[in-house]
């Protein structure tokens, strides 16, 4: 029988996991420029916490959770999103005492039990983003900049930012009672997610993907006719800064996040083209949610990437990176394979790609396979070459060749594969 991948899980292949690499290196660039540390939390966490600070009434706690009992009875899941792990283990290692302000992040897969299509698989990987222990205005402008210019430095197109302010606890009580007492005079043309909703977490209504759905909430009160005077004041900062940044923003006063431990800021980066699933980073201010976790009560703000999206909209010569090797060593013979084997960890140490066949193969055989590798160079050495201490220098793209003599190899080597 034939093994193949669980349905959702998908493999990534060269050279799809190098520009997974290449999104992560990126990333990690921009977070030591803002002095972020990373922290790594376990993929497996107790059902509890996800429920606790995610929201039972959540799609991703009531439908999509790898959640299974184990042999001590114990509910545990698989972490569909890192901010919760990453709280719990500030709180259990008592970071917070270590700094008033904590700026970490944490890249790797997530899970979901959902429904497998382009852009939305069982298992992804996100780059998380978490500030912790101020509700600075510039706390959430200088996380939504680090998402534009990861974004920006692998040159997606026509990205585009949306933001809104949910309010605060205060604010959202008294949007709540206007959008119920609305939601009762529409609730029999709800979609039944929306109708369960109702009850139970009516601003998700906001979020449905319904087309009947989505014109019943236009003309739904809006969370930003009830913000207060402070949250109100925040979102003007915010946006402030966002200008300041030469971040462009488009404000959806409809735009509220599937977590409901969002509270003011919240926002998505958009990619044109990815159809339903084109959100590739997004995030939000979440100020109670550590009280809520058992922890002091510091506000936090959050973002993440999601590294699959990302993928698909990056434009498809961009996938294509160039990752050619610098020198192939054609050996010919038992004993020149043994001698310029020695010279391997000598290229390497000055950064250079190099690799050499295991086997004895013909010396067309081998320009063959350097030319597959995309080499600059290969370094043909024979018998002859060795007793004459020479070395061929074959340029792979003009199929130029020259001699020259094995003491001046090293520094003709970083003149030619340096060129570019």
């Amino acid at each position: 029988m034939a093994v193949k991948a669980i349905r959702g899980f998908k493999d990534l292949l060269p050279p799809e996991s190098e520009l997974l690499t290449n999104i992560e290196t990126t990333a990690r660039e921009v977070f030591s420029s803002c002095g972020l540390k990373e922290i790594r939390i376990p993929v497996v966490e107790k059902t509890a916490l996800f429920a606790r600070g995610i929201g039972e009434h959540t799609d991703i706690v009531e439908k999509e959770m790898y959640s299974f009992t184990d042999r001590n009875g114990d509910s545990i899941s698989l972490r569909p999103e890192a901010t919760a792990g990453i709280l719990r283990a500030v709180i259990e290692h008592k970071l917070y005492a270590t700094s008033p302000i904590l700026k970490l992040f944490t890249m790797g897969p997530m899970f979901r039990h959902e429904r497998p299509q382009k852009g939305r698989l069982r298992q992804f990987h996100q780059i998380d983003v978490e500030i912790l222990g101020t509700d600075s205005p510039l706390a959430d402008a200088e996380v939504i900049w680090m998402a534009w210019d990861i974004l920006n430095k692998l040159e997606l197109k026509d990205i585009y930012l949306e933001i809104n302010s949910l309010g605060c606890p205060k604010c959202r009580a008294v949007h709540r009672e206007d959008l119920m007492l609305y939601l009762e005079g529409v609730y029999k043309d709800l979609c039944d997610d929306c109708k369960r909703r109702a009850k139970t977490n009516p601003l998700r209504i906001f979020d449905c993907k319904n087309e009947k759905c989505k014109e019943l909430m236009v003309r739904a009160p809006l969370i930003k006719h009830a913000l207060c005077p402070d949250c109100a004041d925040h979102y003007g900062q915010v946006l402030d800064f966002l200008e300041s940044f030469n971040i462009p923003f488009r404000q959806n006063p409809y735009l509220v996040r599937g977590l409901d431990y969002y509270t003011r800021t919240t926002f998505e980066f958009i990619a044109p083209g990815l159809g339903a699933q084109s959100t590739v980073a997004a995030g939000g201010r979440y100020d109670g949610l550590i009280k809520e976790l058992g922890g002091p009560d510091i506000p936090g703000i959050g973002m993440a990437i999601g590294a699959e999206r990302v993928l698909i909209a990056l434009d498809k010569d961009k996938q294509k990176l160039d990752e050619g090797i610098d020198i192939f060593i054609a050996a010919l013979g038992k004993d020149a394979r043994f001698e310029t084997s020695s010279w391997l960890p000598i290229f390497r140490k000055e950064g250079l790609k190099v690799v050499m066949s295991y086997e004895d193969k013909s010396l067309k055989a081998q320009l063959k396979q350097a030319d597959k590798l995309n080499a600059k160079i290969a370094l043909i050495v024979g018998e002859d070459e060795l007793d004459e201490d020479i070395v061929i220098i074959r340029n792979m793209k003009t199929s130029e060749q020259i001699e020259i003599d094995i003491d001046d190899l090293m520094d003709k080597v970083l003149e030619l594969c340096k060129k570019d």
